[in-house]
């Protein structure tokens, strides 16, 4: 998979998250997970964005980082929602739950890759 299929891909990701947290019932306590999961799911597509503008490749890894733990934060919002049976399309969140796992492990992946490419870049951890 190359830098644009994964820009679509992250993007793809939050589109479908928004949709799936439009059919949520409306109440304060999801109106908490909603907005955290919003935040973690649409700042995937878009630090991954940003990543792929990155100056240097320190500065790729960086950014990268960030989308890893986005994409992590998004997997536990999602996790959060199943094990509380909140009332939703359970096909839909069994989706996204897969795709935010698979995205931590691309982007975990790739930024151990980095790290072993350029040692030098272990100093930002």
């Amino acid at each position: 998979m190359n830098k644009e299929d994964l820009k679509k891909r992250t993007k793809a990701f939050a589109v479908r998250v928004f949709k799936f947290l439009m059919t949520l019932e409306k109440n304060k306590a999801n109106d908490v997970i909603t907005y955290q999961l919003f935040k973690s799911s649409f700042s995937v597509a878009a630090n991954y964005r940003a990543a792929c503008r990155g100056k240097s490749s320190a500065d790729f890894l960086n950014k990268l980082k960030v989308v890893d733990e986005e994409a992590d934060e998004s997997s536990f919002w999602l996790e959060f929602i199943n094990e509380l049976e909140i009332k939703c399309n359970k096909d839909e969140l069994n989706f996204l739950l897969k795709e935010a796992d698979e995205l931590v492990a691309i982007f975990s992946a790739a930024i151990k890759t980095l790290k072993a490419k350029n040692p030098k870049s272990l100093i930002l951890n």
